[in-house]
């Protein structure tokens, strides 16, 4: 599916354009690609124009919400099917989303993209091939690309989070040369798809799944088996876990997890939001 290259309004950006219009200056400058570039709107009475194209002015726009140009008007970023998925801006450009409104990734203290470039580095991807469990909105894979990555393997399981990364210009296209083919993106739910990769066929795993309570499986025994069975030995995990549930029942869900991955074969550590495993 092709990236979008049209603008990306928020509430704040659009109020700045109407502004803009309402103060006669006839231009407004910023970003509408959520800060990965610049440019100069030129502002009609009824349309305005970007990059060659015209656009109508947004109607009414709420916080929190991103606004893509669906050819006929400003439309929200986010979807219903078996649940509410929509991107959502932060104060670091790079979105996050929420399913349901939780929010899957951080973004209250740190870029959800410096984030995720902490934790890669842990993974060391220059030269490698990486496993990429689940995609998201593809954080970890662009900065395995910036990294020097040989060859990425990343699937991601729901359509509608494939689809707010063509809108969102933070996330990789496989199809881009700056990707130069090393991106490799297929739909499919991992904890299937693992077992048609070859054994000790990647050099290290980024592994960030749902939370437990959404894809208990992405946690079992069996799957972390299968992890153990693609890597090389030597190879290095980051496995995201947060701490679930440890304020009200107890649980330590990180350490849970380095059990079962030492089980499996891995030497287990606690690093950052998560573990970080070696394999034995």
């Amino acid at each position: 599916m092709p990236h979008y290259t049209g603008p990306l309004l928020t509430r704040p950006l659009a109020d700045a354009l109407l502004r803009a219009r309402d103060a006669g200056t006839g231009e407004w400058s910023g970003s509408l690609d959520l800060g990965r570039s610049t440019g100069t709107a030129i502002l009609g009475a009824d349309r305005w124009r970007w990059h060659g194209q015209f656009y109508a002015y947004p109607g009414k726009t709420k916080d929190r919400t991103l606004y893509y140009w669906d050819g006929e008007d400003f439309a929200p970023i986010s979807r219903f099917g078996s649940a509410l998925i929509k991107l959502v801006p932060t104060d670091w450009d790079a979105p996050t989303f929420e399913i349901d409104g939780i929010k899957m990734l951080p973004s209250a203290q740190v870029s959800p993209f410096e984030d995720a470039r902490r934790k890669v580095a842990l993974i060391a991807p220059a030269g490698k091939t990486v496993l990429d469990t689940c995609g998201g909105l593809g954080y970890f894979a662009a900065c395995c690309l910036e990294g020097g990555v040989t060859r990425l393997i990343s699937f991601e399981k729901n359509a509608d989070v494939l689809w707010l990364r063509t809108l969102n210009p933070w996330s990789p296209d496989p199809e881009a040369a700056s990707s130069g083919g090393r991106l490799s993106l297929t739909h499919a739910d991992v904890s299937q798809a693992i077992e048609t990769l070859e054994t000790a066929s990647v050099d290290a795993i980024l592994h960030d799944p749902p939370r437990f309570g959404i894809a208990g499986e992405l946690y079992s025994q069996v799957f972390y088996d299968q992890l153990a069975r693609v890597i090389r030995k030597g190879g290095r995990m980051f496995h995201y876990t947060g701490a679930p549930n440890r304020l009200t029942s107890g649980r330590d869900v990180p350490r849970e997890v380095a059990k079962r991955l030492e089980k499996a074969g891995f030497k287990a550590e606690l690093a950052l939001d998560g573990v970080l495993a070696i394999k034995r």
